[in-house]
């Protein structure tokens, strides 16, 4: 089942169990992703189907922080909440101990010396990563790593 139907068939439980909030959000999370498939006019699978969950959930977090410091905290707390729900269909996030020992295979796979040779490494990491590591996260990491 894909993400799309598996967003359909909670947001169609949600307006069965009365859950307003939920289904609106799983509602605008589905127009999302149909916007999505249609700008793609072609292949749309899993992938740009957490490519464009990602997007959203990074509104959402954005949209959070700028209600909390505009004195909003129940906005941004609603926002944290759609957030959170995103995080329900996207894949588990990535250990930090599990991510560095991709990090330091890859370093040592390309022979990286130093921070000029980050992109090389990035571009080993990123794809075994899956989907499950923030790239700023696996740059931070890197860019550590080569620079110490």
């Amino acid at each position: 089942m894909s993400i799309t139907e598996q967003i359909q068939k909670d947001m169609v439980a949600a307006m069965k169990s009365g859950d307003k909030e939920r289904a609106g959000a799983l509602r605008m999370l589905l127009s999302q992703l149909q916007m999505g498939a249609k700008e793609a006019a072609g292949e749309f699978g899993e992938e740009q189907e957490r490519a464009v969950l990602k997007t959203e959930k990074k509104r959402r977090l954005q949209a959070a922080e700028a209600f909390r410091s505009g004195g909003a905290g129940e906005r941004a707390l609603r926002e944290e909440s759609e957030a959170a729900l995103i995080d329900g269909y996207l894949p588990q996030a990535m250990e930090e101990s599990e991510l560095a020992g991709l990090v330091d295979e890859a370093i040592a796979a390309t022979g990286a010396a130093g921070i000029k040779d980050m992109g090389k490494v990035m571009s080993q990491v990123m794809p075994r990563t899956e989907g499950r590591a923030d790239g700023k996260v696996v740059s931070g990491l890197v860019k550590k790593r080569l620079s110490g």
